[in-house]
């Protein structure tokens, strides 16, 4: 939370949100004025290490103000010693505790944050708040809205535009060439009413004078008192551009409005819709009239095909029978229950009949079997029946069938005879 800030102040303007004293001095010469000779009215340090910035991340130096012991002797003016006075210092965001060894690399993105509800705990930073106390001023700072994979900066400011104020803690590191470098981190606290839709934490923010006074000179206060949520009105946000990701994009356009409209939808409702999408787009499940309407087509290409290709369930003929004439089967409406289509034919042929009992069984749900079963008699007992003669029906004979000598008689009418 809090890891990017616009700070474009003067030394002028940070003093007056600390509430140091600045002097107004009119700036000599033609073009003077507007300003320019508005200072600080308090000692200032390594002011020129600040770079204006509209994307300031942890790593770059921010001015900062605190109240200092001055040393009895230096190089400062010969100001008395053992008098604390407000001073502004460049320092650098992100802390890195003093204990620190000399030869590490410092990581100023590790600690450029504390949490206060937990700095009492931590050894970092619970040394630091008897006298370590600091101010940190900028214009602003960003905070991203998180949906799904896609993350919307915001820019957050006072809608007066006057600079924001952080509850910060500072400390000294000597590396190992012996320079000495003071680096800050800044409280944060828990979000807003007005911000929780955005994010879970805020910085501490100093609304007011008497905030910034008791933050900055008096240890007496709880702790928990000065950290709460700001809940003023007055801090408004709106969207910026997503390049706002990149440490090296800066300047003006960090902080445009842009227009996040109802038609830009997140990546988690494009898969959610689609998802329903897919679901709608499932055909019912087949009713039965639409599986007897297939199997009355497939009837028809069963008919059709040759006896070498037929399908299973048509009894084949044996070698030794006589194959004269069969059946072919009509293209007729099919239903689920048992059908029998017309009577028993029987064609006479050379003193053999063939009859042929066409019957069509339900099987599963899935599919209609039809069995052929053709039988051979003798001539003399068709004759002996009451069955009419019907003109025979003509097909192709099967390839694999062989015809059979014309003496041989068939099993039925073995068992007729008798």
């Amino acid at each position: 939370m809090c890891g990017r800030a616009r700070c474009t102040l003067t030394a002028a303007q940070a003093a007056r949100a600390f509430g140091f004293p600045t002097t107004a001095a009119a700036a000599a010469g033609p073009g003077g004025g507007g300003g320019g000779g508005d200072a600080p009215a308090v000692r200032t340090l390594d002011l020129d290490r600040f770079r204006p910035s509209y994307n300031v991340s942890p790593g770059a130096y921010l001015p900062v103000g605190t109240v200092r012991a001055q040393p009895a002797v230096g190089g400062d003016g010969g100001r008395e010693g053992g008098r604390a006075e407000p001073v502004i210092q460049c320092m650098k965001w992100g802390l890195v505790p003093s204990f620190t060894g000399k030869t590490e690399k410092p990581d100023h993105f590790r600690m450029f944050n504390a949490r206060s509800e937990s700095v009492k705990e931590k050894a970092s930073f619970r040394r630091l708040i008897p006298k370590n106390r600091c101010l940190v001023a900028v214009e602003g700072f960003y905070e991203w809205k998180k949906d799904g994979s896609k993350k919307q900066p915001y820019y957050i400011h006072f809608q007066d535009h006057r600079p924001l104020v952080f509850a910060a803690l500072y400390d000294t590191w000597t590396n190992s060439e012996g320079e000495t470098i003071h680096t800050f981190t800044i409280l944060t606290t828990r979000a807003s009413t007005s911000l929780k839709w955005l994010h879970d934490r805020m910085p501490v923010i100093l609304g007011d004078p008497d905030s910034v006074n008791v933050w900055l000179n008096d240890a007496s206060v709880k702790l928990e008192e000065i950290t709460a949520p700001y809940e003023g009105a007055d801090l408004v946000w709106y969207p910026v551009t997503s390049a706002m990701g990149k440490t090296s994009f800066d300047g003006p356009e960090c902080i445009k409005e842009v227009h996040v409209g109802p038609s830009e939808k997140p990546i988690s409702k494009f898969f959610t819709k689609k998802s329903t999408t897919h679901d709608q787009s499932v055909k019912p499940e087949k009713t039965i009239s639409e599986f007897a309407s297939h199997a009355s087509r497939a009837s028809k290409v069963e008919g059709d095909e040759s006896a070498e290709n037929q399908p299973e369930g048509v009894d084949q003929k044996q070698p030794g029978e006589k194959q004269t004439a069969s059946s072919t089967v009509k293209d007729e409406p099919v239903s689920l229950e048992y059908q029998v289509f017309g009577k028993p034919q029987s064609i006479k042929d050379g003193g053999t009949v063939t009859s042929t009992d066409i019957t069509i069984k339900k099987q599963d749900d899935s599919g209609i079997k039809r069995k052929f079963e053709d039988t051979e008699i003798k001539a003399e007992m068709m004759e002996n029946s009451g069955w009419s003669h019907s003109p025979p029906t003509t097909t192709k004979k099967g390839k694999g069938a062989k015809a059979a000598s014309d003496g041989q008689a068939s099993l039925l009418s073995y068992f007729a005879r008798k």
